[in-house]
């Protein structure tokens, strides 16, 4: 470690009293005062309370809510090996502002309010690893960090589980995927995660937004090819995107 380093939990301390004298004890989404009693939230827990969690039932592989009548197709192109992904809360328009600061706008400590119902999608009895999904050198070098690795620490941190944030590069820089259509996504992440090392033999894959799945099911192929037994994941935030659709898009995988 070079000399001046600090370890990363010093690290985060030093920075997060750096935040508070900048913004003390104010939330990030609603400017409300967060009383001394609470913590140090950037987000309180009343505009924690406003995200609204996915309803059950769900399929039990992708995560995507069910429809009477309608049998889930958005994971039927899926790796075998991928055999779950979860996501905490709805993108809405509140959970939208706050990927919306972890991830533009350099908030990186709101992955710690993020990361509170992310913890209940997963499993307390397995021993997991935990693995971000990278970005590319250039979007990195942009940003200055990658908000699904900040995510990975934040879980890990409440889980008690390591991260290994190594374990995947992406071998070639992406475009955006923002306004991709299903098609466009799978087709601009094909190939572009590779292993670095052997994998583990459960890990959880950890993004910010489950949209699709095409991001989640590429890093998965990349996994299981360098040894992972299964792979399951976990998302703060999952569009709304009605299951019917979900079914045109991929019934022709099916």
């Amino acid at each position: 470690m070079p000399r001046f380093a600090l370890p990363w939990n010093k690290l985060t301390h030093s920075l997060a009293a750096f935040d508070r004298w900048l913004l003390p004890g104010e939330c990030l989404l609603c400017r409300d005062a967060v009383g001394s009693d609470a913590g140090d939230p950037l987000i309180c827990a009343p505009c924690r309370s406003r995200w609204q969690a996915l309803p059950e039932p769900q399929c039990p592989r992708c995560g995507q809510p069910l429809v009477t009548g309608i049998a889930c197709r958005l994971c039927a192109a899926w790796p075998a090996g991928l055999e779950g992904i979860r996501s905490a809360v709805w993108l809405d328009d509140s959970a939208r502002r706050a990927v919306h600061l972890l991830k533009y706008q350099g908030w990186w400590r709101a992955s710690e309010a993020m990361a509170l119902p992310m913890r209940q999608c997963c499993s307390k009895r397995d021993k997991v690893t935990l693995i971000p999904i990278p970005l590319g050198p250039a979007r990195l070098r942009a940003r200055g960090y990658n908000q699904s690795a900040v995510l990975a620490r934040a879980l890990g941190a409440l889980l008690g589980a390591p991260v290994f944030e190594a374990a995947l590069q992406r071998k070639r820089e992406t475009v955006t995927q923002t306004a991709l259509t299903p098609e466009a996504r799978a087709a601009n992440l094909a190939g572009a995660f590779v292993a670095r090392v052997r994998a583990p033999r459960h890990p959880v894959l950890v993004d910010d937004v489950f949209t699709t799945g095409a991001t989640l099911a590429e890093a998965a192929a990349a996994l299981l090819a360098a040894g992972a037994m299964r792979v399951t994941g976990v998302t703060f935030a999952r569009a709304r995107r009605p299951l019917a659709e979900a079914a045109t898009v991929f019934g022709s995988s099916a």
